[in-house]
């Protein structure tokens, strides 16, 4: 007995040094290092680059060369949803173009050796693991590295270990890519949930360029019916045509925000318009005092009684709610809400003329508030404004039925303290008087850009709670580190464990959440152009609660 554990102990530490073993050659080759990107992987894209490997070898006595990749994910890992994985050497100086393939392997599993062999350079060599996900990859899905093990024509080997903290890779969709069908840039995404399951996007189809109103630019919409597994075709539900005998250029819709009555059934969609400003001028200054289409912005709706099937023809409600001295009256953007007790309610902003300088040297001031419906859409009203320099901004229930505007404060444009961040206030009178909340300009950081809130009722330790999901570029400079986020406490925090952080490059910023069903949130976010959809499982939001 005493001879057999002597042997297996023997074996254990011979296997143990086996995987990162040396030899007698001259060469030495020290411990390799990995980073996995922060990035969706696209099934849209034949090949994500997401995984980096590095290591130093140092010789002179023959060539060495890189001979196997092994990579292992862990058992929860969605293995299934890949299509394949390629390894590439990309030389020994990190951004120079080198692209030498050492393997692709089909059909990948939880453990996957890739073989080939490339002849390494002195220095550190670099490698890029390359992913190619199924057309029906689940965008709920992820792929978590385990362990990697290099292999060596010297016989040596070397494993890396990811170190805590290091991202998982997660599944995602490009639901709109920059010009697809016609469109240069598609901008400002808005996204609900029906009581039938359909998932609703809506979004900006800007024609000719990025640029915001005035130019050619129309509503979008996508359709889901299996939880943002497939869309259906994109189609057009505003186009203000040439309106007045103008050009479609003059005759722009934008900035969506999409609501679900939730009593009757019915989809609304609320767009800005504005006919006849020039397209070399921005409707933000164009727009002036007055309640006519040549004068001043529309606020107007289309609705859907059919689950997003088909659509009516716009409505123009501005002389509804539009105080004729303010510039400029428009909805949200992202999505609007239907209250427990049926009331509609999309977030707005407004622009009003106070005589005194604003932040950006404007003889104005700018209010985040909302408009809302007590019969179903028939008839709207609005609220008074939240705080002075707000504007785009996303409104949800608490549990006592009062009304959070989370709101874009224009004041982070200059002020870069430990202070700024969004701004939130709550009403329980439908917007007639607002009372700033315990987190306002101090929980969530913002680098001056669109945010999304939402809140529902989840499951947290055998008890029903109203839970806040929020996502923004969680940067207090630049819009990258597209995150969202969990707070159980109404808004007043949102620890770290219950945050997850989905895309890290630059992007335009904007996003949009909904609860796809009790289990899964989903976010319809922007990249440069393109427009993209994941969905995150409620309890990764809440810190496995």
């Amino acid at each position: 007995m005493r001879l057999l554990l002597i042997f297996v102990a023997v074996a254990l530490m011979a296997s143990r040094c086996d995987r990162n073993r040396d030899t007698d050659s001259d060469w030495k080759i020290g411990d390799p290092e990995m980073s996995v990107k922060t990035e969706p992987l696209f099934p849209e894209r034949e090949e994500n680059d997401l995984v980096t490997i590095w290591f130093s070898a140092e010789g002179s006595d023959e060539s060495l060369s890189l001979e196997s990749i092994e990579i292992r994910f862990t058992d929860n890992s969605a293995v299934a949803s890949l299509a394949a994985i390629s390894a590439w050497y990309t030389g020994v100086v990190p951004g120079v173009p080198q692209r030498t393939l050492l393997a692709t392997l089909e059909s990948p599993g939880e453990k996957s050796t890739l073989k080939g062999e490339v002849t390494l350079g002195s220095g550190k060599n670099y490698f890029v693991l390359s992913f190619d996900a199924r057309d029906d990859a689940d965008p709920a899905g992820s792929l978590e590295v385990e362990s990697v093990t290099l292999s060596f024509s010297n016989n040596a080997s070397r494993e890396i270990t990811p170190s805590p903290g290091t991202p998982v890779i997660r599944f995602g969709k490009i639901l709109r890519a920059a010009g697809q069908d016609g469109v240069d840039t598609y901008r400002i995404p808005g996204l609900v949930t029906t009581n039938s399951g359909t998932l609703i996007a809506v979004y900006d189809n800007r024609y000719n360029n990025s640029k915001d109103l005035q130019e050619d630019i129309d509503i979008g919409m996508s359709r889901s019916t299996d939880g943002g597994q497939t869309w259906e075709p994109m189609r057009v539900i505003i186009d203000m045509g040439e309106y007045g005998g103008l050009s479609e250029q003059l005759n722009g819709a934008g900035d969506p925000c999409v609501l679900y009555d939730r009593v009757n059934g019915n989809l609304w969609v609320a767009a800005l318009w504005m006919t006849g400003s020039a397209p070399d001028k921005m409707l933000w200054w164009a727009s002036q005092p007055g309640m006519a289409p040549q004068e001043t912005g529309q606020f107007i709706l289309v609705k859907s009684i059919d689950d997003g099937l088909t659509w009516s023809e716009p409505v123009n409600i501005t002389e509804q709610i539009k105080d004729p001295s303010w510039q400029l009256l428009l909805q949200g953007p992202g999505r609007g809400i239907t209250m427990s007790d049926g009331t509609l309610v999309f977030p707005a902003q407004f622009k009003a003329d106070i005589g005194v300088k604003a932040l950006d040297g404007g003889q104005y001031t700018c209010h985040s508030t909302i408009v809302y419906s007590s019969d179903g859409g028939e008839t709207w009203n609005i609220g008074t404004g939240a705080k002075t320099n707000t504007t785009e901004a996303q409104v949800a229930e608490l549990s006592d039925g009062s009304l959070m505007l989370n709101m874009r404060d224009d004041r982070n444009r200059t002020d870069k303290t430990e202070t700024n961040g969004r701004a939130v206030a709550v009403t329980s009178d439908l917007g007639a008087t607002w009372t700033v909340h315990p987190s306002s300009n101090s929980a969530l950081p913002e680098p001056n850009c669109m945010g999304s809130l939402i809140a529902a009722d989840i499951t947290v330790d055998g008890q029903m709670k109203r839970a806040l999901f929020f996502s923004n570029p969680d940067n207090k400079s630049e819009r990258t580190n597209m995150t969202v986020k969990a707070s159980l406490d109404e808004g007043v925090t949102w620890p770290e464990e219950q945050q997850v952080e989905l895309f890290a490059p630059a992007g335009y910023g904007y996003s949009c959440l909904t609860m796809i069903d009790d289990s899964h949130v989903g976010i319809l976010y922007e990249g440069v152009k393109e427009l993209y959809f994941q969905k995150i499982k409620v309890d990764e939001l809440l810190g496995n609660n």
